[in-house]
C-alpha cells in the first residue's frame, strides 16, 4: 500500500517532479514527462520510451546516454496522452527522427499512434515499436498481439546502444524489432497492488496460491496455481520460457529476473540460483545477467523472468555501456551523447508559432473551422442518444466524449484561424485538441483522423478536389491504423471503411466532389445502421458479446452523422 501521498490525483506528477529534482545531471522536465538534460546530438535518432507511471524505474529512469532520449509519463497505469507523447518527442528530436517505444497495451497503441500522426504531419520521421514479450498473454503464433512487460528493458537497452553506436533511424528500428522478436517473459504474482489513496488492492491472490501470467498494470494472472518453493517457482518460469525457444539459436541469452515491488533482492537471489542452474542444464550461456527491480507495479508482490536470444549483434549492444538514473553499467558512454551540450531551449504545447500560409489556404481553413463548428453542434444535439447506445454494451460516455472532443477542436481551430493558419496547420491543431479534450478511444481516433487529414493538405495553396478526397481517405486510414479494427468488428470502421471506398470510387467515376461526398455519407449512414446486426468483437463491448446485438455501434453512428456534415459543407462550396 502507498502510504506517503498528498492528493492521490497528483501522485504521478509529484513523483515525476521529485525524480527529476533528484537527477538534474541526467534529466529535465518537459510537458508530459522528462528528456535528457543534454541535447540529443544533431541527426541522431531519438528513442522515446514511455507508458503509465507506477513502474519505476521504467520509464523515466531509463533516460540517458546509451538508452532513452525521453520518456512521456502517464498517470498511474494509464497511457500518456497523445499531447504528452508529442511534446516529449518534439523535445527529444534533433533532426534524426524518432522511435516511439512502449509496451503493447491498447491505450498506449492509440495515444502513441496519435502522437506519431501529428509528428509526421509536422515533418518528423517516426517509427513505432511495441514490445510484445509476455508469453502468457497470447499464443506463439500471435506473438505481435502479446503485451509488453519486463522485456521493455532489454529491447530499449539494445536499441539505445545501437543508436549510440551510430545507427540511423532505419537501422535502429530494425534492431529494435529484432530485439523484440528475440525476447520472452513470464511472471507470477502472489498478491495485487494498491493504487495511491485506495483502500484495497486491485486484486488479491488466495493465500498459498500464485497467479501465473500477471500483467504490470495491476492485472491478475491468467490462471492460479498452488504456491511452491522458490525452486518450484523458478522451474515454472524457466519451463515456460524454454518451451518458447526456437530449435535454432546460438545458445547465448541475456537474462532478467525482475521484482515487481515487494519481492526483494534476497528472495530474488534465492530464485536466481535455481534459474541459473536450470539454464546451464539446458545448455544456455547467460550473458551479463540482471537481478533486481526493473519494471515494477507499485507494491505488487510478484516477479518475472525474461530471456533474450542473442546473436553477435544483439550481444554487442546488450553489453554496451549505459548511463541513466536507474540503470548504469559498462563504464563511461563514449560518443555523441556524452559530448552534447546542455539543453537551453524547450518545446511547450501552445508555444509553437503558426507558419505563414497562403491566402487561399487560409480561406480553406475558414471552411474547415465552419465544418468543425457543425460537428460540435451535431454532437451536442445527439449527445444523449449516443450515450444511450454506448451504455448498452459499453460505459455510456461516447456522446459526452464526442461533445467534449468537438468542442476542444473548435476552440483550437478558432485560435489557429485567428492566427492566420492555413488548412493543414488548423486541422493539426484541432486534431491534437480533440484527442486531449475527449480522451479515451474516440478522442485518440478522431484526433488522429483530423491530424492525418491535415497532413495530406498544404498551407501554401488551396487543396484541389482530388486532394480533399485524399485527405478524407487519409483520415480513415489513420483510424484503421491506430484502432486495428476491421469491418465486422462493430466499431467506427464499419461505417468509415465503406465511406472511404464509396468516396474514392464515386469521385474517380464522376469527378464531382459534392455528389461523391453525399454518396459516401449515405453509404456510411446505412453501414452504421447495419451494425445493429453485429456482435462486438473488439473494444470494451466485446466482453458483453451478444448483449451488443440489436443496437448500432455508437462510434459508427456518430461517424455517419459527421460524414453527413462533411457532405453538406462540400456540397455548398
Amino acid at each position: 500500500m502507498t502510504h506517503l501521498i498528498n492528493a492521490p490525483s497528483a501522485f504521478a506528477a509529484e513523483a515525476l517532479a521529485g525524480f527529476v529534482a533528484a537527477h538534474p545531471d541526467h534529466v529535465m522536465p518537459v510537458h508530459g514527462g522528462a528528456v535528457r538534460a543534454r541535447q540529443t546530438p544533431q541527426g541522431q535518432p531519438a528513442l522515446v520510451i514511455g507508458g503509465g507511471s507506477g513502474h519505476y524505474p521504467a520509464f523515466a529512469g531509463w533516460v540517458g546516454p546509451g538508452m532513452g532520449h525521453g520518456a512521456p509519463c502517464g498517470n498511474i497505469f494509464a497511457s500518456p496522452s497523445a499531447s504528452q507523447v508529442h511534446a516529449v518527442a518534439r523535445n527529444a528530436d534533433n533532426g534524426g527522427g524518432v522511435i516511439l517505444g512502449f509496451g503493447n497495451y491498447a491505450g498506449d497503441v492509440l495515444h502513441f499512434g496519435a502522437a506519431a500522426e501529428k509528428l509526421r504531419a509536422e515533418g518528423v520521421d517516426v517509427r513505432i515499436v511495441a514490445v510484445t514479450d509476455d508469453v502468457a498473454s497470447g499464443p506463439v503464433d500471435q506473438r505481435l498481439t502479446r503485451r509488453g512487460i519486463a522485456g521493455d528493458l532489454p529491447v530499449f537497452k539494445i536499441t539505445g546502444a545501437a543508436i549510440e553506436a551510430g545507427a540511423d533511424l532505419d537501422e535502429a528500428e530494425r534492431i529494435a524489432r529484432k530485439a523484440n522478436d528475440a525476447t520472452r517473459s513470464l511472471g507470477v504474482a502472489f498478491d495485487g497492488c494498491t493504487l495511491p489513496g485506495a483502500e484495497e488492492a486491485l486484486f488479491h491472490v488466495e493465500p498459498g496460491t500464485m497467479g501465473v501470467g500477471l500483467g504490470i498494470h495491476g492485472e491478475p494472472g491468467v490462471e492460479d496455481r498452488p504456491l511452491g518453493t522458490a525452486d518450484e517457482v523458478a522451474d515454472l518460469l524457466v519451463d515456460g520460457l524454454l518451451a518458447e525457444l526456437p530449435e535454432q539459436h546460438t545458445g547465448r541469452v541475456a537474462m532478467l529476473l525482475n521484482g515487481l515491488g515487494t519481492v526483494k533482492y534476497e528472495e530474488l537471489f534465492v530464485v536466481h540460483g535455481r534459474v541459473a542452474e536450470r539454464l546451464d542444464d539446458a545448455g544456455l550461456t547467460v550473458v551479463r545477467p540482471e537481478v533486481g527491480e526493473f519494471v515494477t507495479s507499485l507494491d505488487m508482490s510478484g516477479l518475472s523472468l525474461t530471456l533474450v536470444l542473442l546473436d553477435e549483434e544483439l550481444e554487442r549492444h546488450w553489453l554496451a555501456p549505459v548511463d541513466t538514473p536507474a540503470y548504469r553499467r559498462g563504464g563511461a558512454v563514449v560518443g555523441p551523447s556524452a559530448e552534447a551540450p546542455a539543453r537551453t531551449d524547450l518545446y511547450a504545447p501552445g508555444a509553437e508559432e503558426i507558419p505563414a500560409a497562403a491566402a487561399e489556404s487560409q480561406a480553406c481553413a475558414g471552411e474547415a473551422l465552419r465544418l468543425l463548428e457543425s460537428f460540435e453542434a451535431t454532437c451536442a444535439a445527439h449527445e444523449e442518444e449516443l450515450g444511450r447506445m454506448d451504455a448498452v454494451a459499453g460505459d455510456g460516455d461516447h456522446g459526452q466524449g464526442m461533445r467534449l472532443g468537438t468542442g476542444g477542436a473548435v476552440t483550437a481551430a478558432r485560435r489557429a484561424h485567428e492566427g492566420g493558419a492555413g488548412v493543414r496547420t488548423l486541422l493539426v491543431h484541432a486534431g491534437s485538441a480533440w484527442a486531449e479534450s475527449a480522451g479515451g478511444t474516440s478522442g485518440a481516433l478522431w484526433g488522429a483522423a483530423l491530424t492525418a487529414a491535415g497532413g495530406a493538405l498544404r498551407d501554401d495553396a488551396a487543396p484541389s478536389d482530388a486532394e480533399i478526397v485524399e485527405a478524407l481517405g487519409a483520415a480513415v486510414a489513420a483510424v484503421a491504423r491506430l484502432g486495428g479494427a476491421q469491418p465486422g468488428d462493430k466499431t467506427m470502421m464499419d461505417a468509415a471503411a465503406p465511406y472511404a471506398q464509396a468516396l474514392a470510387e464515386t469521385f474517380a467515376r464522376d469527378a464531382d466532389l459534392g455528389s461523391a461526398a453525399q454518396q459516401a455519407a449515405s453509404t456510411a449512414h446505412q453501414a452504421a445502421a447495419a451494425t445493429a446486426d453485429l456482435t462486438a468483437r473488439l473494444g470494451r463491448s466485446r466482453v458483453l458479446g451478444e448483449k451488443s446485438r440489436g443496437t448500432p455501434d455508437p462510434g459508427a453512428v456518430s461517424f455517419g452523422m459527421l460524414a453527413a456534415d462533411v457532405a453538406a459543407r462540400l456540397g455548398a462550396r
